[in-house]
C-alpha cells in the first residue's frame, strides 16, 4: 500500500528563545515491512545540526532553535510503501541486544495488577495466542479514552485510572510481557484510517519477541496486528525513547504546541 504522510509540529513561545535543541524522530526507515521514498524534513525557525542513527537504529535529526526565535516549525512529509506481514517484523536486530528490552523503565514497571494480567499468556496453548490474549486483556482492563492520562502517566497509573490511549496500552502490555521474561519494545509511527485523512496525533503499538518468529507487533488499542496501514518510525524501551520530538530549551518562555497530521493513500 502507498501511504502519503505530512506531519507538522509547531512550537510557539511567548518570549524569544535564548537556546533550544530538539531530538526529532520523524524519519521512517526501509525495513521488512516498508520502503520509504521522497521523504523530507523542513525546519522553520531553526536548523538541522546533525543527523544520525541512535542506539535503537532510529533516524534522529538534531535541530537547534534560532536564537531569538518565537516559533519553531518541523514538517516531515513523504511517501511510504507498506506490506502486510500479519504483524511479524521478524528476526531483525539493531545494536541494542534482546536483554535490553527485558529491562523495566519508570514508565513500564509491572505492579501487582499488571503481573496479574500477565498470567493470561501462560494459560494459552501457544506464546503467540497468549500475547494476543494479553492484548485483549489490557484493552478490557483499560478501555481507550482520550483525556484521562498524560504523556508522563506510567503503565501502573494508567491501569489504575482504568482508561488510556495507545501509549498507555503499549506500556501496560510491555510491562506484563517483560514480567514473564519476554523482551518487549515500544513502536511509534502512523496509522492510516479509512475515511480520516486529518488526525490529531501519531500512533503507537508494542512488539514482543517470540523465539520462532522474532519481533511481533500488537496494536492493543485497536485489537489487531499491524498490517499495511501502519508506518513505523522509531522504537525504544518506552515512549520516551521513541518520541517524535523531545528536547530542551533555555529561558523563561512558555510554550504552545500545535500538531497537524495528514495520513492518506
Amino acid at each position: 500500500m502507498q501511504i502519503k504522510i505530512r506531519h507538522t509540529t509547531e512550537y510557539s513561545y511567548d518570549q524569544p528563545v535564548d537556546y533550544g535543541l530538539q531530538k526529532v524522530r520523524l524519519h521512517p526507515l526501509n525495513s521488512a515491512v516498508q520502503d520509504v521514498s521522497d521523504w523530507q524534513m523542513q525546519v522553520e525557525g531553526g536548523k538541522i545540526e546533525a543527523s544520525y542513527q541512535d542506539h535503537y537504529g532510529n533516524h534522529t535529526d538534531l535541530v537547534s532553535i534560532t536564537p531569538g526565535a518565537e516559533k519553531l516549525t518541523l514538517t516531515a512529509s513523504g511517501i511510504v510503501h507498506t506490506r502486510d506481514t500479519a504483524g511479524v517484523f521478524g528476526h531483525i536486530y539493531g545494536r541494542a541486544p534482546l536483554w535490553h528490552f527485558l529491562q523495566s523503565t519508570h514508565m513500564t514497571t509491572a505492579d501487582a495488577h499488571i503481573q496479574e494480567l500477565a498470567k493470561v499468556v501462560g494459560a494459552a496453548e501457544t506464546t503467540l495466542a497468549g500475547l494476543h490474549a494479553l492484548s485483549a486483556a489490557v484493552l478490557n482492563a483499560c478501555p481507550y479514552h482520550v483525556g484521562n492520562t498524560q504523556a508522563e502517566t506510567t503503565a501502573a497509573e494508567a491501569l489504575k485510572i482504568g482508561t488510556g490511549v495507545c501509549q498507555d496500552h503499549a506500556h501496560i502490555f510491555m510491562a506484563a510481557a517483560r514480567h514473564i521474561g519476554m523482551p518487549a519494545r515500544y513502536v511509534s509511527g502512523y496509522l492510516m484510517v479509512n475515511g480520516q485523512i486529518n488526525q490529531e496525533a501519531s500512533h503507537a503499538w508494542a512488539e514482543a519477541h517470540i523465539a520462532e518468529l522474532g519481533w511481533v507487533g500488537f496494536d492493543i488499542s485497536n485489537g489487531v496486528a499491524p498490517d499495511e496501514k501502519y508506518v513505523r518510525i522509531a522504537v525504544g524501551r518506552d515512549a520516551r525513547d521513541a518520541a517524535p520530538v523531545s528536547g530542551m530549551r533555555m529561558g523563561n518562555s512558555d510554550e504552545d504546541l500545535i500538531v497537524y497530521l495528514q495520513v492518506q493513500q
